[in-house]
């Protein structure tokens, strides 16, 4: 055990120190820093092409007086509808060059889901992909909100000039059927028009810097304020913690300036993918690989392991689905994937056997980490080595971060040690609040010896050694009889199945008792298996309590999923009451 600390009962890595110093500045910073240190290195990296630190740093300067020109001044908010394409890096430190805050929007919303955003914030512009479903709904939605101006970015010059030329011969590119000339200037006309010397702004680094909502599940979204110290603590508190050991990874240290090849799979309008994996890119001086879509090609994730092995990714932040569907993909072994060497796992459980099938065709650690939109996101992750991660545990709180747990009835009540409650963190990375939403700001911070903490709404516990397990989130909890069942632990057992490639439990209310329920399960069948309901509940006999077993199992081909790769159990159990007749 000479690589960790064990105090107070705490496991704690002797390579990661406990407090951090965090720089005072704005999050632009990381990009001028790169710029000028590795000004000639790749960062962007777009089917082929590349765009190096200094040409990305232009563009966003040039965004930034555009926006300025615009009447756009500090504490403003400019909405990004982009996919993970080589203009999202430009136009969100642009924007925050030129004193605003960005809103980042889930490039699948519909113009309803993006005008409540955009109503929200109050926004006054947006860039969107030119394309012939994103820039309709884009101009649809800005109907009734501040918004006056729509940026309309093309991938064509992002394209080598084979590719562009051929694209438009073969119509590839995408663009949009049209264009409302009143509202509408072009990513091209601004690099063409606007000079790359920036705006000088005063930025509070305690300032809000980004606007990111979160999914809704208890009503309309809410917009989580980030700070640009929250985000710039978390990315320092995530580098401390990762160091890899060579019988794990085929090599030893901590991550590696100007080497890593971070690849997008996951969105970076959501926190995870931002966060991790551009933010990271970026203070890293690292290659940033674009992924608009990782489940495109045929069979699905066939273009995503296509880049990892054609741009010799280091660096993969996933969600348990995507971690599935390559361990489960009949093409895998085709692919060189021995750069991959950090794979982290967050935004929904990591279930053990998804884990352990990923790393058999990888031979690489996947560990998994846990956090929220609300903080930035990451609070917690497991030890990034075989002996000291803990499976089904969402490791341990990452420097500077205090976690307790506390009582589920008021959140004022610190519980004991190995007893189960409501997760509560403290820490440089926890957000300002929800955007125009003090009461339930209000709601969910907690005072404990004058320290502020955020109530995540996560159930789980610590046990002796620190470790912080999961049992599920707090209005998923399923009541059987006065006993609560936990999805999360059903799942993981269900996963166990040799036949189980995908699984999801919901609570469904009795008929005779709606404030009763029983559990039913959701499976996907890996390829060429065949299987009955019958068979998977007499297999669940023997592996859990009868409280816990599914009454129900159907067999389906797919699972609603969110644009980051969470299971969408409310989708299953709306559908679930709407075909029973439930109100």
């Amino acid at each position: 055990m000479d690589d960790v600390y064990w105090r107070s009962g705490v496991a704690w890595p002797k390579r990661a120190r406990k407090t951090l110093d965090y720089p005072k500045e704005p999050l632009f910073a990381m990009l001028d820093r790169a710029a000028e240190k590795s000004g000639n290195s790749p960062y962007t990296v777009f089917m082929g092409k590349s765009q190096t630190y200094s040409e990305v740093r232009e563009h966003a300067d040039r965004i930034a007086n555009f926006l300025t020109s615009k009447g756009i001044k500090g504490g403003d908010k400019v909405a990004i509808f982009l996919p993970n394409v080589p203009h999202f890096p430009a136009v969100f430190f642009g924007a925050l060059r030129a004193g605003a805050k960005v809103v980042t929007c889930n490039p699948l919303y519909k113009a309803g889901e993006l005008n409540y955003q955009l109503k929200d914030t109050g926004a006054r512009i947006v860039f969107a992909l030119d394309h012939p479903t994103f820039t309709p709904i884009c101009y649809e939605a800005i109907k009734g909100t501040d918004v006056h101006t729509v940026v309309v970015c093309s991938v064509k010059p992002f394209l080598s000039k084979v590719k562009a030329v051929l694209g438009g011969l073969l119509g590839k590119i995408p663009k949009s059927p049209y264009y409302e000339k009143d509202k509408t200037v072009f990513y091209e006309q601004i690099l063409s028009t606007y000079e790359p010397k920036a705006p000088q702004v005063t930025i509070d680094p305690m300032d809000t810097a980004v606007l990111i909502y979160t999914g809704g599940t208890t009503g309309n979204p809410k917009g989580a304020e980030l700070t640009h110290h929250n985000m710039t603590s978390n990315i320092l508190q995530i580098a401390e913690w990762v160091y890899l050991e060579e019988e794990d990874a085929e090599r030893s240290g901590g991550v590696r300036y100007g080497e890593e090849v971070f690849v997008g799979a996951i969105p970076w309008y959501h926190s995870y993918g931002l966060t991790l994996t551009m933010l990271m890119a970026t203070w890293l001086g690292g290659r940033l690989v674009c992924i608009p879509d990782p489940r495109s090609g045929k069979p699905p994730l066939s273009d995503l392991l296509s880049e990892l092995s054609k741009t010799k990714g280091t660096v993969l932040n996933c969600v348990p689905a995507l971690y599935a569907g390559i361990a489960n993909h009949p093409n895998v072994g085709k692919y060189d994937l021995s750069s991959v060497t950090i794979c982290s796992s967050g935004a929904a459980p990591l279930p053990p056997e998804v884990a352990k099938a990923f790393e058999a065709v990888t031979g690489t650690l996947l560990f998994e980490g846990y956090g929220l939109t609300e903080t930035s996101p990451v609070t917690h992750i497991n030890p990034t080595n075989s002996r000291y991660r803990k499976f089904g545990s969402i490791g341990l709180p990452i420097s500077d971060t205090i976690c307790k747990i506390v009582d589920m009835e008021t959140g004022t009540r610190e519980m004991p040690i190995g007893e189960v409650g409501e997760i509560a963190v403290h820490g440089p990375q926890v957000f300002k609040g929800y955007w125009k939403k003090p009461d339930e700001t209000a709601n969910v911070i907690r005072t404990f010896g004058g320290k502020r903490f955020f109530l995540t709404g996560d159930i789980g516990r610590m046990d002796e050694n620190g470790y912080t397990f999961i049992s599920d989130r707090k209005k998923q909890m399923i009541n059987v009889g006065g006993m609560k069942a936990y999805p999360r632990e059903i799942e993981d057992i269900l996963f166990t199945h040799p036949k189980v490639q995908m699984v999801a439990v919901i609570g469904i209310p009795r008929e005779e008792d709606r404030s009763n329920e029983f559990v039913k399960a959701y499976i996907v069948l890996k390829d060429g298996e065949r299987a009955t309901p019958e068979e998977f509940i007499e297999w669940a006999r023997d592996k859990m309590a009868g409280y816990k077993r599914p009454r129900e199992v159907e067999i389906v081909a797919s699972l609603p999923m969110s644009n980051v790769g969470k299971v969408l159990r409310r989708e299953l159990r709306d559908a679930e009451l709407k075909k029973r007749g439930y109100t």
